[in-house]
């Protein structure tokens, strides 16, 4: 059997007091999930930011004045599943929820970019159910590196 040609491309901006999380790793994790999804093709953007900047694209896109982790949009997908998007990181809320939930500071982050990229590719956490599976699989990944 042929195997599939793949190309994935992350370019990753930091618009934050943070540094930026390394690209390696954002690559192991983003590989493994886009390749167990069957996506051979992905142009990602990830763009790591403060809240301010994130609480204002929420309330521009999805007109919500509130706090969030993170906000995915996806440019494009075709019936190759290749897909290209952008996913929006607030920093501030990645270090937040790591000292809430007893993380790694990097781990969290790590767990905000495999959810972006869960929502590109077309998971959704609107139910408790959805919520659930998207912490399972998001779950599993991170189960790929010792933290």
């Amino acid at each position: 059997m042929k195997s599939k040609n793949k190309s994935f491309n992350y370019s990753i901006f930091c618009f934050s007091k943070f540094q930026k999380p390394p690209a390696t790793q954002i690559k192991f994790f983003c590989d493994a999930l886009f390749l167990s999804h069957k996506i051979y093709f992905a142009k990602i953007s990830f763009i790591f930011c403060d809240d301010e900047y994130l609480s204002k694209l929420k309330l521009e896109y999805f007109n919500k004045n509130e706090l969030t982790d993170v906000i995915s949009f996806l440019l494009s997908k075709n019936k190759s599943n290749d897909l290209e998007g952008e996913v929006y990181i607030s920093l501030d809320r990645a270090l937040e929820n790591s000292i809430s939930f007893s993380q790694d500071y990097n781990k969290e982050v790590m767990r905000l970019i495999i959810h972006g990229c869960l929502h590109l590719i077309g998971f959704d956490d609107d139910t408790e159910d959805e919520k659930e599976e998207m912490t399972l699989m998001e779950d599993k990944f991170l189960g790929l590196k010792k933290w």
